[in-house]
């Protein structure tokens, strides 16, 4: 046995577990993991981003809504600021509308304008979970056909104990490439679409409150008025 299947059959020599295929997978390896490491980072920025961001729309709407039927609306815009959030943010974009004594079609579009700017913030830099899934399953790909030009690039002059360590090392290489991207891709695309779930909950909510302040405040105008 040459000098070269002893390299090749030693790389990876002594490595166990989950380790193993990842130094069969070569180089390319270390690429999807880059982007693998990329995707959890972002899944967990944004797990913890809505977590922080949402609030009891029902506990919010009774509370806030008390408040403006007894004509507190000063207290309605306190109580906002103290639960920072783009649904109470939104909301106290309409209250602070209704304290000026502004008409109705004002009201609503404050709100509308700030369902808008608040939009962005919860959906963050989720559509990036998609280019991951789709970057790491290309990759995988790249090392793939890496791995295959290894296999046969130098078969025709080597000898036959050198061409099946060459082979077996090439199609290792192969396998684990696109095992690995499909497994990133996977964990990407999945956290995508509980993401892309949540947000259009948070965005149809957040519109609902919206509306249905705009109906408290449109059906209470003059106890509002007189209160103040």
């Amino acid at each position: 046995m040459d000098a070269q299947t002893v390299e090749l059959m030693s790389k990876c020599e002594g490595v166990t577990g989950l380790a193993k295929p990842f130094c069969e997978g070569g180089t390319v390896m270390y690429f999807i993991a880059l982007i693998g490491f990329a995707a959890l980072m972002l899944i967990l920025e944004r797990a913890l981003s809505l977590k922080k961001m949402s609030v009891n729309k029902d506990a919010l709407s009774e509370s806030l809504f008390g408040m403006i039927l007894r004509g507190d609306i000063q207290q309605a815009i306190a109580y906002c600021d103290g639960k920072p959030a783009p649904m109470t943010n939104t909301l106290k974009a309409g209250l602070v509308q209704v304290l000026n004594r502004r008409p109705d079609e004002e009201v609503q579009v404050a709100m509308d304008a700030s369902v808008l700017r608040e939009t962005p913030k919860i959906e963050g830099w989720t559509a990036f979970l998609a280019v991951f899934g789709n970057l790491s399953v290309l990759v995988g790909l790249l090392g793939t056909i890496i791995g295959l030009i290894t296999s046969f690039s130098g078969v025709g002059q080597a000898d036959a104990a050198t061409k099946a360590a060459l082979l077996s090392q090439g199609i290792s290489e192969a396998l684990n490439c696109t095992a690995f991207g499909l497994l990133v891709a996977i964990v990407s695309i999945f956290g995508y679409a509980i993401f892309q779930t949540l947000i259009g909950r948070a965005i149809t909510e957040m519109t609902e409150s919206t509306m249905n302040l705009m109906n408290v405040v449109v059906s209470n105008r003059e106890k509002i008025e007189a209160k103040r």
